[in-house]
């Protein structure tokens, strides 16, 4: 137990050391955006004298340090700064599409581990057989097929083919309207899954396979405990150890992802109020996205690199 609670302790020692390093980089790398933030906000018709006035009120003429200061102390108040004529608020903006973000987020990680489960322990089970053969060929068709072009390939058959699936419009509340809900995420969520499904299949199927040769499966079987109770009881939940640390990594890839898919779907998510950050110069909308993004994905992966130090034993001893 105190193994545990030191491994713990220092993830979570390491969290707020990430966190200082990503605002860094996102603050550094934004100073050298070539728009000028009292132009953004005022517009191009502005006078020089409010352009001024401008800068002066909002820090801009300080130091690049002391911006930077002035920017940590906002963000530890939760403001992330204002964009736009009608100094609109970043923490709304992002208060309104995060949770999208993460919902599409949440839903490709679901499909994703209940495909992919089910297709690795299948596989490991009919080891070197024909639908060992045929999943194997699944899992790299998965694997090379890009999030992007299957989101447009699923737009053309659903949509605009069969038009059982919209492809654009209002995302309804799942409380209010589930079944709408579930057809406007439906696509997104599955063609931002796919290529995962093909990775983790692989990996759990390596894993499972490594446990199935292992000597307390044989005595387990030998003993005349059958055999699906062994797999399920022993067998997944070992060989499920080290897909647990590959998914870790694939949930940032699914957070990145997501952000690409919102765009081609016109989901208003993440995605889409970066775009809008791009097209309508509003770096500080951009940056606060960015950051955002970024601190979600460092605090998801300290989250499975506990649960990965509490469902595997053997770490708690090192």
């Amino acid at each position: 137990m105190n193994n545990l609670l030191r491994l713990i302790g220092n993830r979570l020692i390491a969290l707020p050391i990430m966190v200082l390093g990503v605002t860094f980089l996102v603050f550094f790398l934004m100073s050298f955006s070539p728009i000028d933030p009292a132009y953004s906000a005022l517009g191009e018709g502005a006078s020089q004298e409010a352009l001024n006035a401008y800068r002066e009120a909002n820090g801009l003429n300080d130091p690049w340090i002391v911006q930077y200061g002035s920017f940590l102390l906002g963000l530890f108040q939760g403001d992330l700064g204002t964009y736009g004529a009608n100094q609109s608020s970043v923490a709304e903006a992002v208060g309104t599409a995060l949770p999208i973000t993460l919902q599409l987020t949440f839903i490709g990680l679901i499909i994703a581990v209940v495909l992919s489960v089910i297709l690795g322990v299948v596989s490991a089970l009919y080891r070197d057989r024909w639908p060992d053969q045929i999943i194997r060929v699944i899992s790299i068709i998965c694997i090379a097929t890009p999030s992007f072009w299957l989101a447009v390939l699923l737009i053309l058959l659903f949509s605009s083919t069969l038009h059982v699936l919209p492809a654009s419009g209002p995302l309804p509340a799942f409380g209010e309207n589930p079944v709408g809900y579930i057809r406007r995420m439906a696509m997104p969520a599955f063609a931002l899954s796919l290529p995962v499904v093909g990775q983790l299949t692989r990996v759990i199927r390596t894993a499972m396979v490594e446990e199935l040769d292992k000597d307390y499966v044989r005595t387990a079987i030998g003993a005349g405990i059958p055999k699906g109770v062994v797999v399920a009881r022993n067998v997944l939940r070992n060989a499920l150890i080290t897909p647990v640390t590959v998914l870790g990594l694939r949930i940032g890839y699914l957070i990145g992802g997501a952000v690409v898919i919102e765009v081609i779907f016109n989901l208003p998510g993440m995605g889409m109020t970066i775009l809008q950050g791009v097209q309508q110069n509003y770096p500080t909308l951009v940056q606060g996205v960015s950051l955002v993004v970024a601190l979600t994905f460092i605090i998801i992966n300290i989250v499975v690199d506990m649960l990965y130090i509490l469902i595997n034993p053997r770490i708690r001893t090192v």
